[in-house]
């Protein structure tokens, strides 16, 4: 059965955002060694400096919306890019800030790693 690009990426972003906003270390098992992330320029590399950094953000609770998921396959060996674009409120009295973030996933067995990520807030 071939895979449907746009139902694994709707999947892997409802993953991976309730999994943030509820168990942030629990997205470490989502990297692997060769992984990176980009957050706001900083660049990590290995599911340990990825998860140091998630885990040391400056605030503990917050909830993601996400409004767009656009993704293509990727390559021959049947990755994907995921682009997606959403709102991230910090705290109930805060305002939320816009963020986009791009994800690179590669197929391990039966599901897939995040090679490379990034993401950005977006102001103006």
């Amino acid at each position: 059965m071939a895979m449907d690009p746009d139902a694994v990426a709707k999947a892997f972003v409802e993953h991976y955002y309730r999994t943030f906003d509820t168990n942030r270390a629990a997205l470490v098992s989502l990297y692997q060694d060769t992984s990176m992330l980009t957050f706001e320029g900083q660049k990590l590399q290995g599911p340990a400096a990825i998860a140091g950094k998630l885990g040391s953000l400056p605030f503990q609770h917050c909830e993601h919306q996400i409004i767009t998921v656009d993704c293509q396959p990727s390559g021959p060996q049947g990755g994907m890019l995921v682009f997606v674009s959403g709102s991230i409120r910090t705290a109930p009295e805060e305002h939320p800030m816009k963020f986009s973030q791009a994800f690179h996933l590669m197929p391990a067995g039966n599901s897939f790693y995040v090679q490379n990520d990034m993401f950005r807030l977006n102001y103006g």
